[in-house]
C-alpha cells in the first residue's frame, strides 16, 4: 500500500515563508502606539509624562527596579526605540527630575 505524500510545493512554501523584515516590525510597532500602561514600560512612560515629571528614586520605587535599570529603560526603550525626547532638570537642593518633552 502506498502512502499519500503532500505535494512538494506546499511544504516548501511553508518552510520558505520569511518572517517580517526589521523595518516592517518597526513600522508595525510604531503604529500600534505606545507601551501599554499596565506594563512596566507603560508605567514608566506615564510617570514621565506627568507635568511634575519623576525622579529616579520615584521611578525605582514604583517599578521595583534598580536605578541603573530605570536609566537603561529610558535610554533604550523610550529614547532609542520609541523616539521620545526625555529632558532632565535639576534645581538646587533637589533631585534631578525627568520628563518627556512634548
Amino acid at each position: 500500500m502506498r502512502r499519500r505524500q503532500e505535494p512538494v510545493m506546499q511544504r516548501t512554501e511553508q518552510i520558505m515563508s520569511k518572517p517580517k523584515s526589521r523595518t516592517a516590525k518597526k513600522a508595525a510597532s510604531k503604529t500600534a502606539g505606545a507601551a501599554r500602561p499596565t506594563s512596566k514600560l507603560g508605567q514608566l512612560q506615564a510617570m514621565l509624562q506627568r507635568p511634575e515629571g519623576a525622579t529616579i528614586a520615584q521611578l525605582s520605587k514604583a517599578l521595583d527596579w534598580q536605578a541603573h535599570s530605570v536609566r537603561g529603560a529610558m535610554s533604550g526603550s523610550l529614547k532609542k526605540k520609541q523616539g521620545l525626547r526625555i529632558t532632565a532638570s535639576k534645581e538646587e537642593g533637589a533631585d534631578r527630575v525627568y520628563r518627556i518633552a512634548g
